[in-house]
């Protein structure tokens, strides 16, 4: 009999109790967010293995360009090919209130036809945010955790990505981003996950705390809080307020399925209905072979092949058993084993227990 195999990545563990979180850990503060910075640059340095550049001509372009800052003009009929070159994109964040001066880490990825990145260098690359505006400057060594052997009959062994790297504290803040951190009486503190209960019990705490009317749940996501003006006070008082314990909400039933690894996640509140199922499978399995039909002994007849075929039917003893009204996720799961279902077999019981209305959670394919 097979064991069915169960990836169970449950949210809330079963029959344990559910413990309060900090503030900080539920919501984040309105306008307090990082930002996406983007740039294109050049690395050099490369141990020829750079981009291909009658494939790339952008790098190229890219080279005559900076060369062209530096006083150092290429003839426009002369095409160098260079190998230790790679043109690249240079991503960063930018995280909240950031100071100029201060350093963040960027991570770069080829764009070209370059086979690695190891033992380059990223030269001096502006980081735009999505106004256009430049907010900091990238340059440094890279680091490549990947690597890459190839030989001349066009073998090749790759370990991880070689064609990306990170450099760390590899740019520096040069603007700041304004934010509206203080320019209301109030602060908006916006849920990670969205759920009516814990807006209610995140308001409530807070006002059981501070005073009633202190803080007001808006929607399902967002707690209005009143906030001092002077920013030399709200800093100490959001800082109280992320300490604050909070009875999260509890997670919806759900199962989610992924039919492609067949991985299951139930959740603990998932129940079903009064049901019985059966379980069971038809295996049938055809054999093709060729018979050699001989004639007698100084007979007339000629030799030939018979075509024959096979067929066996198998199929074992179905089973059935029976779920009760509120069956939690622990019998789900023992009695889907016991009759040694497969994780398709389990995705195919669910489907037809939501079908049947027997099914009290939403179930989710992907």
């Amino acid at each position: 009999m097979r064991r069915i195999i169960l990836w169970l990545l449950i949210a809330c563990v079963v029959g344990a109790e559910a413990r309060a979180e900090r503030v900080k850990d539920l919501a984040s503060v309105a306008g307090v967010r990082a930002n996406q910075l983007v740039g294109y640059g050049l690395v050099v340095g490369l141990d020829g293995t750079g981009d291909q550049t009658s494939q790339a001509p952008f790098t190229i372009q890219s080279i005559r360009t900076m060369l062209a800052k530096f006083g150092v003009t290429i003839p426009d009929n002369v095409n160098p090919q260079l190998k230790n070159v790679a043109a690249v994109t240079v991503t960063a964040e930018l995280p909240p209130f950031s100071k100029a001066g201060q350093t963040i880490d960027v991570t770069v990825a080829s764009i070209g036809n370059a086979q690695s990145l190891r033992g380059g260098t990223l030269i001096m690359t502006p980081l735009r945010g999505v106004d256009g505006q430049v907010y900091a400057m990238a340059q440094g060594a890279m680091l490549v955790s990947g690597f890459g052997v190839s030989g001349k009959d066009g073998s090749r062994i790759a370990v991880n990505v070689p064609s990306g790297g990170r450099i760390p504290n590899g740019a520096t803040v040069e603007r700041e981003v304004g934010n509206s951190y203080g320019a209301e009486p109030f602060v908006l503190l916006n849920l990670h996950t969205p759920d009516f209960s814990t807006a209610s019990r995140l308001a409530g705490g807070i006002n059981d705390l501070l005073g009633e009317g202190t803080a007001q749940a808006m929607d399902a996501v967002t707690v209005r809080v009143a906030a001092p003006q002077n920013p030399a006070q709200r800093t100490p008082y959001l800082a109280a307020l992320e300490e604050i314990d909070i009875q999260p909400g509890d997670a919806p039933a759900r199962v989610i399925v992924n039919s492609r690894t067949g991985t299951v996640v139930i959740g603990n509140r998932v129940q079903v209905r009064p049901a019985a199922v059966a379980h069971g499978s038809l295996s049938v399995t055809i054999t093709e072979r060729v018979d050699v039909s001989q004639p007698n002994p100084f007979g007339r007849g000629e030799t030939v092949g018979v075509q024959r075929s096979e067929v066996d039917v198998s199929q074992p003893e179905a089973r059935m058993f029976v779920f009760g009204a509120g069956v939690n996720l622990d019998e789900i799961v023992r009695a889907v084993n016991q009759v040694g279902a497969a994780p398709g077999d389990l995705v195919a019981i669910l489907e037809a227990l939501k079908a049947a209305g027997a099914l009290r959670a939403e179930l989710i394919v992907i």
